[in-house]
């Protein structure tokens, strides 16, 4: 049987589902519990992305002690785990678009840098049977933008890097698929502005079913223009895809 020529590797929060309601919520309780003060839907925005401890990091700057950096981590993988769906939905269109995907028998992952457990848990709730490999943040194992757990999905789909498209709604989900070899897609709905996506190298995406017209044309049927100016399907240049105006 021959290997796959195309596969899909989603991030999970902020492409698949609206997490951050949810994330906001018990990190705010996470760093009440040590006495800081919570922070607006706005900063954990801009922050979210490079798990926990990174999250953290972020928040409360580089005056923040160590000490308490870790006592937060540790109060917020205590609670989240129990509240994991208080909010959290998946993007409209995205169940559509797996079930698409499905249809067409194209390999599905999900390579998250929100903590493993929580990632499966996640899946396995809202989005039974449609994924073949899932990944999140593991002790001691390298995260995005590292390579290394992109290199892994690709192998554990039986695919090549190459033919993988890397979906996703951060610069650090564009860094990894740039380091993989893989096609990074910037999605508009998510936590950062797809402008930032895309002057990192990623495709943009509008809507969720359009990525289905990138899979079926195929990784290397997608390429950007030369100058710019867009985006090549086919050979063609595509409009559903123009760049956003810098």
């Amino acid at each position: 049987m021959s290997r796959p020529d195309r596969a899909v590797v989603f991030d999970l929060d902020g492409t698949l589902v609206d997490s951050l309601a949810d994330i906001r919520r018990v990190m705010n309780e996470a760093l009440t519990i040590e006495g800081f003060s919570p922070f607006c839907m706005e900063d954990y925005r801009r922050s979210v992305g490079e798990g926990v401890e990174r999250l953290v990091a972020l928040l409360l700057g580089p005056e923040a002690a160590p000490e308490a950096l870790t006592r937060v981590a540790q109060n917020f993988r205590r609670i989240y785990p129990q509240q994991l769906l208080v909010h959290t939905r998946p993007y409209p269109g995205i169940e559509t678009l797996l079930e698409a995907l499905s249809a067409r028998s194209v390999p599905l992952a999900v390579l998250s840098n929100k903590p493993d457990e929580e990632t499966r848990s996640i899946v396995h709730q809202l989005f039974p049977g449609h994924f073949r490999a899932v990944v999140g943040q593991r002790s001691g194992r390298p995260r995005k933008p590292d390579p290394s757990p992109a290199f892994e999905v690709a192998a554990a789909l039986d695919v090549d890097p190459g033919a993988c498209f890397l979906v996703g709604d951060t610069p650090v989900d564009v860094h990894t698929a740039l380091a993989a070899g893989m096609v990074p897609i910037g999605v508009s709905w998510g936590f950062r502005p797809v402008e930032s996506l895309v002057a990192l190298g990623a495709f943009p995406l509008r809507g969720p079913m359009e990525l289905l017209y990138l899979v079926d044309a195929g990784p290397s049927q997608v390429a950007r223009r030369s100058g710019g100016g867009g985006v090549m399907v086919g050979g063609h240049a595509d409009p559903r895809f123009s760049e956003p105006p810098a």
